[in-house]
């Protein structure tokens, strides 16, 4: 079964990752666990609790499929979680790894970001990671998805969603019909006479 690793921080933007892990778990099967530095519960920016199933220093490579990084302000503070030793030994393993908002800081700082094409906030956000990765930035308002990595801005967790998925082999007319039924509120509306 395949199984995805989402990894939380205390403030989590709890919008980022909910309809990768809800259609992931909802329409595909697909085992969503929830990792914490520590293990602790902790709160989304929008105040839900979550426990987390694991520990992130406990977190199993071997079982894992994707590790995906939400987005929260704490990537931003000092003392930020060292998500490195995992996130390369994903990438070692051939697993994927994608990060929305916040959570492409954390993975600028790993370095994986140095080699792939990828997004974020914007321009220059990732700048203050020491991270090499500059020129393979894409200043997209979609995900971009290179060589077993996907990233995202903040605004863009539903092309975020439909990225992962593909990754992890779920390109499907069902997919197309979840993209299309979200996209649908971006279309011009008729006004009432």
């Amino acid at each position: 079964m395949t199984t995805i690793l989402t990894v939380l921080t205390d403030g989590f933007a709890d919008w980022e990752t909910a309809l990768l892990n809800g259609a992931a778990r909802g329409y595909y099967g697909v085992s969503t666990l929830y990792a914490v530095p520590g293990g602790t519960p902790v709160t989304s920016a929008g105040g839900m609790m979550v426990t987390p199933q694991i520990a992130l220093e406990d977190a199993d490579i071997e079982t894992i499929d994707a590790i995906i990084v939400c987005g929260g302000t704490a990537w931003q503070r000092p003392g930020a979680p060292d998500i490195g030793p995992l996130v390369k030994a994903a990438r070692e393993k051939g697993k994927l790894v994608g990060a929305i908002c916040d959570g492409t800081v954390a993975l600028a700082r790993t370095g994986v970001l140095d080699n792939v094409q990828h997004t974020s906030n914007g321009a220059g956000y990732l700048d203050g990671t020491g991270y090499a990765g500059a020129p393979l930035y894409r200043d997209v308002m979609n995900a971009v998805a290179d060589d077993g990595v996907v990233t995202a801005s903040a605004t863009a967790p539903v092309s975020f969603m439909a990225e992962v998925m593909r990754a992890l082999g779920f390109a499907d007319a069902n997919l197309d019909f979840f993209l299309d039924m979200h996209a649908a509120q971006h279309q011009p509306h008729a006004k009432a006479a």
